[in-house]
């Protein structure tokens, strides 16, 4: 048991399942929204022209299967504006979805090619190799962009000189300065 709880936390630790249930959370808003949209606004919409195509009567938007117009409570109908409604509601939701995996497919993608390019200009700038143009325009515009992907060499920290020895005449200055500070004690 102890194992099972183990392999599910480190499952949810992981981020991929934190991404997926943020998804799920900004699905399930925006689905509302749609839902919202088609129920509250296009579905009267399309029951109005269902209704202006088969007649001035509005109930000729829905098939009545038992019942009629006068019972809907106790009817059986077929709500036409309904299963439209429906279809948009999935295509609508389905080119969201679609737009959005595409957008993040694509963020992916350019930061897969950038570190690409950033070790690529790496290795050539340890080797003391020429940068192509194309490089070298990739440079400037991550310098714009994203200074953090700009490539440079990391160069040793050099450690200074050390001072140089005391003439003489300095350390007799010193003395001076030593005795002149005891005396004024």
């Amino acid at each position: 048991m102890k194992k099972f709880f183990k392999e599910f936390g480190e499952f949810i630790k992981r981020g991929n399942v934190l991404d997926l249930a943020i998804g799920v959370i900004i699905g399930g808003a925006f689905s509302a929204v749609v839902t919202a949209l088609t129920t509250y606004i296009l579905r009267p919409i399309i029951n109005w022209i269902i209704a202006l195509c088969v007649g001035e009567n509005a109930t000729n938007a829905y098939t009545f299967l038992r019942g009629s117009a006068d019972d809907l409570a106790n009817a059986i109908y077929i709500d036409w504006g309904a299963f439209i409604s429906a279809i948009i509601n999935f295509i609508l939701t389905a080119f969201i979805l679609f737009l959005i995996i595409k957008t993040i497919n694509r963020v992916s993608e350019d930061l897969n090619v950038n570190k690409k390019m950033k070790e690529r200009i790496l290795e050539k700038m340890k080797n003391d190799e020429p940068l192509s143009d194309g490089e070298k325009r990739w440079i400037e515009k991550m310098k714009k962009k994203n200074p953090d992907m700009v490539p440079t060499l990391e160069q040793p920290e050099e450690e200074p000189e050390p001072a140089p020895e005391p003439t003489e005449t300095e350390k007799l200055l010193q003395e001076i300065l030593l005795e002149l500070k005891d005396q004024k004690k």
